[in-house]
């Protein structure tokens, strides 16, 4: 059996306080620390719950375009129609507009150059405000005398007035 002698147990006795008071101290900060620790985790969380919010907002939004809005633009149909039939002319040919041009103008039934070279000066801004063009972008463009070049067969002297090559701008 040990034997202690007289300072041992003192020094063991104090040892014994000195860690009780330690622990009673460290207890005491430990409250500041875990206040923190918890404002921290309740942060997080409304933070995480907001976030959850607007997905879920936005998932209800995309769920209501996709409801309202058509499968296919008007006018798609008819276009694929008259693609597949080959009553269509290639107006991205015409400067300024291009194959997505090409795609609004098909949306809005114009599918051959004479759809162009037919159009009134009225139906000509009715269009430009239809496809989101400015006002007087056709006939600065020379649209009507693009699709006349093109229905007649001058590719050549299309491409050298204009400047495009095979419906591609210079």
């Amino acid at each position: 059996m040990l034997q202690f002698t007289t300072n041992q147990w003192a020094i063991l006795g104090l040892v014994l306080v000195l860690g009780w008071l330690l622990g009673l101290l460290s207890r005491a900060g430990a409250g500041k620390w875990r206040k923190q620790a918890e404002e921290e985790q309740q942060l997080r969380l409304t933070a995480q719950e907001r976030y959850e919010a607007r997905i879920k907002a936005a998932n209800t939004r995309i769920a209501e375009l996709e409801r309202s809005a058509p499968a296919v633009g008007p006018g798609t149909g008819a276009a694929i129609a008259a693609a597949a039939a080959g009553k269509q002319d290639d107006l991205a040919l015409i400067r300024g507009i291009g194959r997505a041009g090409e795609t609004r103008l098909n949306d809005c039934g114009i599918h051959r150059y004479s759809d162009i070279t037919g159009m009134s000066e009225t139906e000509e801004a009715e269009l430009e405000g239809r496809i989101g063009a400015e006002p007087g972008y056709i006939a600065q463009e020379h649209w009507r005398e693009q699709a006349a070049l093109l229905a007649a067969g001058n590719t050549e002297e299309h491409a050298r007035i204009y400047g495009t090559s095979n419906g591609v701008v210079a």
